[in-house]
């Protein structure tokens, strides 16, 4: 069978590398892949990024399973536009992937559900924002509410980065995230001390599989 990898990454590179090793799979394309995996014979890259056009492209080749890596193709529906159509993809749909698109939407999952996490507060406005900073105090952790090529958080430990962290992400909005026609929204929450750990699973709905922890260094 065909199959496609969704991505440009290291992570997408080593998912295609992987992949390629089954007997039952003939060819694995990679879009828009990289120059490693340009360089794989048994892989092949594909110039398209947009949606619709990489939905439109797996139809005419058959393309067996997708997979996806990056996190903005997922916020971008691709998984929804797929199986709207037929094609088998692995990944989380565009409502599930907003537990990563989103922190304003994962924090408030949590804090609904029940699940232990950082106390925070959500803002739009940079003077509430700039109030609830000298609130809190430093340390404190600002982020940016949207997908921010994993750039979108800093940890401040004086008021005075604090501030100049909301002005960058709310007033400059210097990383371009928006979440609705308002503009640019943030995350402020708690400085947590300790380790850092990614508890990794896959789950389809029932049933859960727990994959290798992982850490972010």
């Amino acid at each position: 069978m065909k199959v496609l990898v969704i991505g440009g990454g290291g992570r997408e590179h080593a998912m295609a590398w992987k992949l390629a090793q089954s007997p039952k799979v003939t060819k694995v394309f990679v879009a828009p892949g990289n120059g490693g995996t340009a360089l794989n014979a048994k892989l092949e890259n594909v110039a398209i990024t947009d949606v619709q056009a990489l939905r439109v492209w797996a139809q005419e080749q058959k393309i067996a399973l997708t997979v996806v890596g990056p996190e903005a193709p997922l916020a971008a529906g691709v998984v929804d536009e797929f199986r709207a159509h037929g094609l088998k993809i692995f990944g989380p749909t565009q409502a599930a992937a907003q537990l990563e698109s989103s922190k304003a939407f994962s924090k408030a999952f949590m804090r609904r559900h029940g699940i232990p996490t950082a106390d925070y507060d959500t803002f739009t406005d940079p003077a509430a924002a700039h109030a609830f900073v000298d609130r809190l105090g430093a340390p404190i952790v600002i982020k940016a509410d949207g997908l921010a090529a994993g750039k979108g958080v800093v940890v401040a430990m004086t008021l005075q980065e604090a501030h100049d962290a909301v002005d960058f992400m709310l007033v400059d909005n210097k990383y371009g995230v928006t979440h609705n026609e308002g503009g640019a929204r943030v995350v402020i929450e708690a400085f947590l001390e300790g380790e850092e750990a990614s508890f990794i699973v896959l789950c389809d709905g029932k049933n859960v599989l727990a994959l290798a922890t992982s850490q972010d260094h």
